[in-house]
């Protein structure tokens, strides 16, 4: 409680500067229910939500308080349900991504409920969920090939130990970025996440020997007094973009930049090597820092090796089949063939010779009387059934 309530402390003057930059960019664009909007975003900075939340809800909500402008809605108590769904198709008409609108959709909404919960927007604008169907991706790995085809061309010590760290922990981007010298603990051999980026819950990660190593080299090369583990030239912290900016050129050094990874790709690296090196499920949950098991089973589809053998066992066989000279599929038997051209329910199957396998009757079975299979019903004098014995 301690620790969380430091970080509070210590991310508040971040979270102070975003919102007011924010608000003086909403009263610039005079756009209509701006006053609703300012009290929305002082609602979310009391609660002590982080200034990345701040800004998505923000672009969010500017985005569509820019369509509801150029349709010439400036009063937001007169909102009905369908301005919400005409904005939804504005967005897809923009040609954005289904995450992109299903992301923006759900801020939009949470504002207006906010709205409506202070009886400022009727209730009837939120009345119908739209939604909207969002393809579940699968994350996307880097080949073990180009991953060491990275690693062979960073040669900037503070470089190599922000990949390392990035691909033998699984933190996020955003997370390493705001780590402080105090949060590592070489002899242990250990990062102290207190709180995550995401879901605000502190967790403990690993560091394998070439990570640890890394580290070691940048701690006796950075500047003591810079508090941030992690500084630009002349700057005590590191921005998101000169860190991509960085990456890609490292990328683009291993002749690899066309195959579109990104930094949280070695989270996904992470996580999948971990899998297939025979980590459980519930243990990956707890270095991700996953509030829900099901956010880790997506890794489990991609790194399933007894599907993968169970397939190419199973190719083996058809492969084989057809170099022989064989049909992939075996001949279906005549019982099957006949028992389909069969049409009413009574039709016996004696009347179709050769049809039937040779076959046992017994009476102690289900059947027409108690105790018989009752499966076929045989004719009197045909040989085959008990009344013939």
């Amino acid at each position: 409680m301690e620790n969380e309530a430091f970080v509070s402390y210590r991310d508040y003057p971040r979270r102070r500067r975003t919102l007011e930059r924010i608000l003086q960019k909403l009263w610039e664009e005079d756009l209509p229910g701006a006053p609703y909007v300012e009290q929305y975003l002082r609602h979310m900075h009391r609660r002590d939500l982080t200034a990345n939340s701040l800004r998505a809800a923000f672009t969010s909500i500017q985005g569509f308080l820019r369509f509801l402008k150029n349709q010439g809605k400036t009063d937001l108590p007169s909102l009905v349900h369908n301005d919400l769904e005409v904005f939804v198709e504005f967005e897809q008409d923009r040609g954005l991504k289904p995450v992109s609108v299903e992301n923006r959709l759900r801020q939009v909404r949470t504002f207006l409920r906010y709205l409506i919960e202070g009886k400022m927007v009727p209730s009837e604008v939120l009345s119908r969920r739209i939604r909207i169907k969002v393809p579940e991706a699968l994350p996307r790995a880097m080949d073990p090939g180009d991953v060491k085809r990275l690693l062979a061309v960073v040669g900037r010590i503070r470089d190599r130990a922000m990949i390392l760290v990035l691909l033998r922990t699984g933190i996020r981007i955003g997370e390493l970025l705001q780590l402080r010298v105090g949060d590592v603990h070489l002899p242990e051999r250990k990062i102290h996440l207190v709180v995550g980026e995401k879901n605000r819950t502190g967790r403990v990660v690993y560091l394998s020997g070439d990570a640890c190593q890394a580290l070691q080299e940048w701690m006796k090369k950075r500047e003591a007094e810079k508090p941030l583990l992690f500084y630009g030239q002349g700057r005590s912290s590191l921005g998101y973009t000169a860190a991509r900016v960085m990456f890609q050129r490292y990328l683009q050094k291993a002749e690899i930049l066309q195959k579109g990874y990104s930094l949280h790709g070695l989270r996904h690296t992470c996580a999948t090597e971990l899998l297939n090196a025979g980590m459980r499920l519930e243990c990956l949950q707890q270095v991700l820092g996953h509030s829900n098991l099901e956010q880790t089973r997506r890794y489990a589809r991609l790194t399933d090796k007894t599907r993968e053998e169970e397939y190419f066992r199973a190719m083996d066989v058809i492969e084989g089949r057809q170099k022989n000279g064989e049909g992939s599929h075996r001949e279906v038997p005549a019982i099957f063939e006949k028992t389909q051209l069969l049409g009413p329910h009574d039709q016996n199957l004696y009347e179709y010779p050769g049809a039937l396998p040779e076959m046992v009757v017994s009476s102690g079975g289900r059947g027409d009387s108690p105790g018989g299979f009752g499966l076929y019903r045989f004719p009197v004098g045909s040989g085959v059934g008990p009344e013939d014995d």
